[in-house]
């Protein structure tokens, strides 16, 4: 009887390692929101790091995580770091690129709770005195990532945390704009 037990273990966990490496390698979590406002209003309250705090999701996630703040204040080469709980873990993002009213691209690196590099990146595009703001986050799923993704969907979970953050973003660059509502 135990031998069979065994040798249904073995199979499950075989059958778990071949589904896994079947997953994709890649990932791209998107979400778009409008924002009745100018692409320049919005662009510089993403372009400038130490303005997240007020419109990032995982700022209300831990209130009292420790950030900190390198380099230019704004732009190419602006770096956040934070260490946070078990919800925000630890790591750092940097401004890789950043085209006034258009782009802003981030290398996000993670630490805690799990190693991972990605990246982020914000478009605005504006029309009729509204700006569409695209959200995304690409990388490369190891075996961990795979696994994690077969058992909670890291889409909806991401990219419910970049809807809640464009909401947020959304009123407050409304309640600055000239032309909002």
């Amino acid at each position: 009887m135990l031998n069979i037990i065994l040798i249904l273990v073995v199979i499950a966990v075989i059958v778990f390692i071949m589904v896994t490496a079947r997953q994709p390698s890649d990932f791209c979590i998107t979400r778009t929101g409008t924002v009745s406002a100018p692409a320049s209003i919005v662009f510089t309250q993403v372009n400038d790091l130490q303005k997240w705090e007020a419109w990032s999701p995982w700022a209300k996630l831990d209130p009292n995580a420790a950030n900190s703040f390198e380099g230019p204040a704004s732009g190419v080469g602006a770096i956040m770091r934070w260490a946070g709980n078990n919800k925000v873990g630890v790591g750092s993002m940097t401004i890789i690129e950043s085209r006034p009213d258009d782009l802003i691209r981030f290398k996000l690196e993670f630490l805690k709770p799990f190693k991972a590099t990605n990246t982020a990146e914000f478009t605005f595009k504006s029309e009729n005195a509204q700006t569409t703001v695209t959200w995304s986050m690409s990388g490369k799923n190891n075996f961990i990532g795979k696994a994690m993704g077969l058992i909670m969907n890291c889409d909806k979970m991401v990219g419910g945390q970049f809807e809640q953050g464009l909401a947020s973003l959304k009123s407050i660059v409304e309640a600055q704009s000239p032309i909002s509502p």
